[in-house]
C-alpha cells in the first residue's frame, strides 16, 4: 500500500496550493479518504474527509469556505485545493485512507510540507 502526497510548497499568504495524493496498493474507491496535517510541536488534526464516492466531504471549521476535498476514483487520487492560504496553515499534510466501516485511518502517506509565508 502507497500514498504519496505532492503539491506542497512555499507560498506568500492569500495565495493558494493544490495538493494531490496518489494510492496504490488497494481498492481505492472503497474507502473513505482524509487529510490531516502537523505543525512543528503540534498534534496531528483533522482537515477534511470524503467518502468513497465523493457524495460527501467534511471539513474542520478552521478551513471550511476555503479548503476542498476531491476526488479521481478514475486516477486513484485525492486532492485538496487550498485558498486564502494563512500562516497558520503552516504544517506537514498527509493523506489518509479509511475502509468505511473502521473507526480508524488504515493508511497514511508520509506527508508533504506546506509553508505559508511571506
Amino acid at each position: 500500500v502507497h500514498l504519496v502526497e505532492s503539491g506542497g510548497g512555499l507560498v506568500q499568504p492569500g495565495g493558494s496550493l493544490r495538493l494531490s495524493c496518489a494510492a496504490s496498493g488497494f481498492t481505492f474507491s472503497s474507502y473513505a479518504m482524509g487529510w490531516f496535517r502537523q505543525a512543528p510541536g503540534m498534534e496531528r488534526e483533522f482537515v477534511a474527509r470524503i467518502t468513497w464516492s465523493g457524495g460527501s466531504t467534511s471539513y474542520a471549521d478552521s478551513v471550511k469556505g476555503r479548503f476542498s476535498i476531491s476526488r479521481d476514483n478514475a486516477k486513484n487520487t485525492v486532492y485538496l485545493q487550498m485558498n486564502s492560504l494563512k500562516p497558520g496553515d503552516t504544517a506537514e499534510y498527509y493523506c489518509a485512507a479509511r475502509w468505511p466501516y473502521s473507526s480508524q485511518y488504515d493508511y497514511w502517506g508520509q506527508g508533504t510540507q506546506v509553508t505559508v509565508s511571506s
